[in-house]
């Protein structure tokens, strides 16, 4: 792709008409975006020298960038970073992109603990960590807290601890490469997981940019879309401390069956599944009916 004369916007305006052209759904915010991380700019600065040259290297580094955006490379992946939860996340081929509709699993995690918790040490698990966005999403809330991230991916681990650092949180957060809790023997204040849920034979319909570009491993979640929820509801009575919340992550339509296996083992919904912005029920948040040492005793 090559940009017309005029400088920075000149090339802004470019990128964005071919992104209409290509159908994009928000051709102006991803062109800007991306002339953003091509040329290291912030919007202030962009406002502030609109017409300003566009150096070459900038020029390569837009067009190839433009080039991935228009075969459906998600933004994000593209720049290498996505926002959540107020603070920048760096992505890699082994983790999901964090998504808006995930952040409602943070505002459901505050909410079951509670205001009073703010000075208590508490400890949190991660299931399914990824690129850690909401474990160190709520590390952030909680100066006193510790936690720990777990994943199937070693990839990803090592992007979540990357964040970690980045995020100034490393002291407080652990992560370590295990199949869902299998490998914990330690009970938490507060559990929260974003599993893989998406039915197997229904992946290839997902939009282009989840379904090429976001990891199979965190998208499917076998023929009916629930084996994770079944790991996760099998070993949550032994992670959970006697008042402690277990929240997950809900496909479309999931809300039933998810409370339905959790009933069976022993966990109770707190009440109906908070919806995200759309109105889907996205974050179910559980307790123990019974005291987790009756269930050790058994």
């Amino acid at each position: 792709m090559t940009f017309p004369p005029g400088g920075r916007m000149a090339a802004l305006r470019a990128v964005a008409a071919a992104f209409r052209e290509a159908g994009l759904a928000t051709p102006e915010l991803d062109a800007r975006a991306l002339l953003l991380h091509a040329t290291g700019l912030t919007v202030e600065a962009l406002v502030a020298a609109p017409d300003a040259p566009l150096p070459a290297a900038a020029a390569a580094a837009l067009a190839e960038a433009a080039a991935r955006r228009r075969a459906g490379e998600p933004v994000a992946r593209i720049v290498g970073t996505r926002e959540f939860w107020g603070q920048p996340f760096r992505l890699g081929p082994a983790t999901l992109v964090p998504r808006p509709e995930t952040e409602t699993v943070v505002e459901a995690a505050m909410a079951a603990l509670g205001p009073a918790v703010a000075s208590r040490q508490l400890r949190l698990l991660d299931l399914g960590t990824g690129s850690g966005a909401i474990l160190l999403a709520l590390l952030g809330e909680y100066p006193l807290a510790s936690g720990l991230g777990v994943d199937r991916a070693e990839d990803a681990l090592r992007i979540a601890r990357d964040n970690a650092a980045r995020l100034g949180l490393g002291a407080r957060a652990a992560f370590f490469a295990g199949d869902w809790a299998a490998a914990i023997d330690a009970r938490f204040d507060l559990v929260v997981a974003n599993p893989p849920y998406v039915e197997t034979a229904a992946i290839a319909a997902l939009a282009p940019e989840v379904a090429r570009h976001d990891p199979a491993l965190a998208l499917d979640g076998g023929a009916d879309g629930l084996d994770a929820y079944r790991a996760i509801a099998a070993a949550a009575p032994a992670l959970l401390d006697p008042d402690g919340a277990l929240v997950i992550e809900l496909g479309a339509g999931q809300e039933a069956p998810v409370a339905a296996l959790m009933a069976a083992a022993g966990l109770a919904a707190a009440g109906p599944a908070r919806p995200d912005l759309a109105g889907i029920p996205r974050a179910l948040s559980l307790r123990l009916r019974i005291s987790p040492w009756k269930i050790d005793r058994e």
